[in-house]
């Protein structure tokens, strides 16, 4: 049996996302796309369920952060999101939060049958810089993990074999 993988592809977030109001010169921004018919609200319920590992990470990251005055509980909003909204609108969703450190939102966007995330940081100071640099390899690992779910539960198939 051949094992086939959701087609993750990175790409930048679609021109009308909200979340482009908040970008300014030299802040982080990625972006990747699957196919999917999904809400970005579905999408996020999926995508941001994180699995066992990357939950263990965010505790020894709170573990970590916590005696540097850092966030380490970000979602005040009820929602099953691990972080709070701060936009919805019809095709797309914004998450995120603002600390010392850094500002950051997760933008999913739902257009023409694919949905896409961005994730955007503004660094504030050294520390943000610093902070960004040490979870970026985990932050990839986490982003495509989540395109992956979502593209499996998101309607159209995407698939090829080793394609991820």
């Amino acid at each position: 049996m051949i094992r086939t993988y959701p087609i993750v592809e990175k790409t930048p977030l679609p021109a009308t996302a909200q979340l482009w109001q908040a970008v300014q010169p030299g802040d982080f921004i990625d972006g990747y796309a699957v196919a999917s018919q999904i809400s970005p609200r579905a999408a996020a319920e999926i995508g941001l369920s994180l699995p066992g590992w990357a939950n263990a990470l965010l505790r020894l990251r709170n573990w970590i952060v916590r005696p540097l005055g850092l966030k380490t509980d970000v979602s005040d909003s009820g929602d099953k999101a691990i972080f709070p909204v701060t936009y919805e609108g019809a095709d797309e969703l914004i998450l995120g939060a603002d600390d010392s450190h850094l500002n950051f939102r997760i933008s999913l966007v739902q257009q023409a049958g694919r949905l896409h995330m961005a994730t955007w940081v503004h660094r504030n100071n050294l520390l943000g810089r610093v902070y960004l640099a040490v979870v970026m390899p985990f932050h990839i690992l986490i982003v495509r993990g989540a395109m992956r779910r979502i593209a499996r539960h998101g309607g159209a198939i995407a698939s090829a074999p080793g394609a991820q």
